[in-house]
């Protein structure tokens, strides 16, 4: 069963930048597509970011797209998502995702 770690959550102002990672075991990393959502207070869970095994294929919501950039690095098996010019609107937990199975999150704040 795959394990996922996320960190790198805080408290940040609003046009503010963030690095989240995504720790990964249990499973081939390097052949497994990888994806972030994340879900706001009393929203549902939504989908963010993918990117494919190779990290050749990324793509983005709407609400992310060029202001938010996914990496991985097969050989940490790890997987990342650079947040740039956030929002309060981006307030969330964010969860790193493989297949079925997901991290505990980790939290964003945008506020001043």
């Amino acid at each position: 069963q795959a394990q996922l770690v996320e960190s790198g959550g805080g408290l940040v102002q609003p046009g503010g930048s963030l690095r989240l990672s995504c720790a990964a075991s249990g499973f081939t990393f390097s052949s497994r597509s990888m994806r972030w959502f994340r879900q706001a207070p009393g929203k549902e869970r939504e989908w963010v970011a993918r990117i494919t095994s190779n990290g050749r294929i990324t793509d983005y919501a709407d609400s992310v797209k060029g202001r938010f950039t996914i990496s991985r690095d097969n050989a940490k098996n790890s997987v990342y998502l650079q947040m740039a010019s956030l929002k309060p609107e981006d307030t969330a937990v964010y969860y790193c995702n493989v297949g079925f199975d997901w991290g505990k999150g980790t939290l964003v704040t945008v506020s001043s």
